[in-house]
């Protein structure tokens, strides 16, 4: 895949494999767990949509189907033009290429805000989040949706993962953000075995992923995740 903007901080599990990284995006939340409690917040009919790390655009056919517009932002040029490519056709969507911190849409442009797995360290992300202030329109309301290390089969992974991650300082930067929390369980389902353990090699180390996959039998995990969202 071809570079990123300067400023990008790497998401090295899409950046390097797209390809296992769209696998790992069709056994996320099979049961539409996330888009019914967005929905129950603040639903996308009619509303400008901004997703934010759009990656190679998964989720904007969908939100394209009952939003006015969606636009994807992705500094990633490679991710991007697969994203661009994938709406090809939709006439309500487009992607840009830009960072979070300096966001390529206007002032008040934005209805709904999206940023999936793009934010979930909390603190030092502020300058984006000063850019949502800038882009979300009076009335506006942005998702960012992280994952909750505290519970749950890949919460234990992620604290395996990356023991140094603190949930109690993420959770508290985001409540001085002005940000409200939902609680959510979803779950990882796989078609098949070798999908699974494609997407936990591109997701751990070596050592934390040869565990999971000698101990964990089987296509299914469930997955404790926060839904933090903000009124504009």
């Amino acid at each position: 895949m071809s570079a990123a903007l300067e400023g990008a901080i790497p998401s090295p599990n899409i950046w390097n494999s797209p390809r296992v990284y769209e696998l790992e995006n069709r056994a996320v939340d099979p049961d539409g767990v996330i888009d019914a409690a967005m929905g129950r917040i603040r639903g996308m009919d009619g509303a400008d949509v901004l997703d934010i790390g759009c990656g190679t655009g998964f989720h904007l056919p969908r939100f394209a189907r009952r939003a006015a517009r969606v636009t994807g932002v992705e500094p990633h040029a490679g991710l991007a033009s697969a994203a661009r490519a994938r709406v090809a056709g939709v006439e309500n969507a487009a992607v840009r290429t830009g960072l979070a911190q300096r966001l390529p849409v206007p002032d008040s442009s934005a209805d709904v805000a999206h940023a999936r797995w793009a934010y979930f360290f909390g603190p030092g992300c502020e300058p984006g989040l000063a850019e949502l202030r800038r882009v979300m329109r009076r009335g506006g309301v942005a998702f960012i949706i992280d994952n909750d290390a505290t519970r749950s089969t890949f919460g234990t992974w992620f604290r395996r993962f990356l023991p140094s991650y603190d949930p109690v300082a993420v959770e508290r930067f985001w409540a001085r953000q002005g940000f409200e929390r939902e609680r959510l369980t979803i779950r990882w389902l796989f078609e098949d075995r070798a999908d699974f353990e494609a997407v936990v090699r591109i997701e751990f180390t070596p050592a934390v992923a040869d565990e999971v996959i000698a101990t964990h039998p089987g296509l299914e995990v469930d997955y404790a995740i926060n839904l933090w969202w903000r009124d504009y």
